[in-house]
């Protein structure tokens, strides 16, 4: 009997979350904060329900967020941090880590899965069982989503369909589409057909499968990868890299791979109820953040903040000062000791349009 293919847990570490504005910006984005009061980051949290999991852990990250990132993960290793140079979005990300491990481990049929560095994750037992049924998905030379499980017919997400059940591998099944974020009416049709789970972006596949693929619908960014690869481990990294990587095409592996291999029925989906947030916006945090008795969400020091009538107010007091909160329910108050941000939870996907309109006054000191 063979033994069965190792697994290894990849974790894109990327992007500024800027709907998290003033809180998490570009030099401390949000997958480095601890948002749930636990002591732990999200990225440490992410470590935390995968290293159990997994043969190894690849963490790949910007150069500007490597000594963070290693510092708050001190058993990564040097070996599992693989550091870019730019962003090039998700299938980059991901291919390099698929790249680098089929050049570390010849002759091995490794099996990686993708797990973003910044989302919550509160049902961890269900995340295991539906980790381990990935991995034996992905063994049948499927690539495999973790479809999430819907509370609600969202806007902000994408949507997966599932199919036929995967016969080999109870609780799993065939992929017949993934389809982008809807509007109200349609997600709420969707959910009732009871077929349709959240794509929350999580991905499990043989490395070679998923570089194979990878040939066939992104070629030059296949060949980009290979090459770098193979001086990952070397003198030569730093030249290759520098020489190649900004010819990498800019590309989602939703898009990349998902989508166009969905039509091929090479996707298969494990449905699980996660207890799963991506955090996105001051919204999905305050949903996650206990009430105190005034019925106010606070992240931080709560002797900092006053609240009457601020019932699912949204407070942070991040500059030291004491914040006070009368008559604005549903408020965001989001004290830093450069920027104060005071808004709605209804308003809270606009925060990212304030970045973009101070990105346009040059204001890097903000970003």
């Amino acid at each position: 009997m063979t033994e069965p293919s190792a697994f290894y847990a990849v974790v894109p570490a990327g992007g500024a979350g800027t709907r998290l504005w003033p809180l998490s910006r570009a030099g401390n984005p949000k997958f480095l904060l601890d948002l749930t009061g636990s002591g732990r980051s999200l990225l440490q949290q992410t470590w935390d329900r995968l290293r159990p999991l997994a043969d190894g852990v690849v963490v790949v990250t910007g150069s500007r967020h490597a000594n963070a990132v290693a510092a708050q993960l001190p058993d990564l290793g040097a070996e599992g941090l693989l550091v870019e140079p730019s962003p090039r979005d998700s299938m980059a990300a991901i291919g390099l880590a698929a790249a680098v491990l089929t050049q570390r481990l010849p002759g091995e049929d490794v099996v990686i899965g993708s797990f973003a560095a910044d989302h919550v994750i509160t049902e961890s037992e269900a995340f295991a069982t539906a980790v381990r049924t990935a991995v034996e998905v992905a063994r049948q030379d499927l690539v495999v989503t973790i479809g999430i499980e819907a509370d609600h017919p969202s806007t902000a997400f994408g949507y997966v369909e599932m199919a036929d059940p995967v016969a080999e591998v109870p609780g799993s099944f065939t992929v017949a589409a993934f389809t982008e974020k809807p509007d109200a009416e349609t997600a709420a049709a969707y959910l009732a057909t009871g077929r349709y789970r959240w794509n929350g972006g999580m991905y499990v596949a043989r490395a070679r499968v998923l570089l194979n693929h990878l040939l066939r619908y992104q070629p030059t960014m296949h060949a980009g990868l290979l090459e770098i690869a193979a001086a990952w481990d070397s003198a030569a990294r730093d030249e290759v890299t520098a020489r190649v990587w900004p010819s990498l095409t800019r590309i989602a592996i939703d898009h990349a791979i998902s989508e166009p291999l969905a039509a091929e029925g090479g996707i298969a989906v494990v449905p699980a109820s996660l207890g799963w947030s991506d955090v996105g916006d001051w919204r999905s945090l305050a949903d996650l953040t206990p009430a105190d008795d005034g019925g106010a969400r606070i992240l931080g020091d709560a002797r900092l903040v006053r609240g009457l009538g601020a019932e699912g107010a949204m407070v942070v007091p991040g500059s030291g000062r004491t914040v006070v909160v009368l008559g604005v329910p549903d408020a965001v108050v989001v004290d830093t000791p450069d920027a104060l941000l005071v808004s709605t939870r209804e308003r809270a996907q606009d925060v990212k349009s304030i970045v973009d309109a101070l990105a346009a006054d040059d204001r890097r000191d903000l970003l």
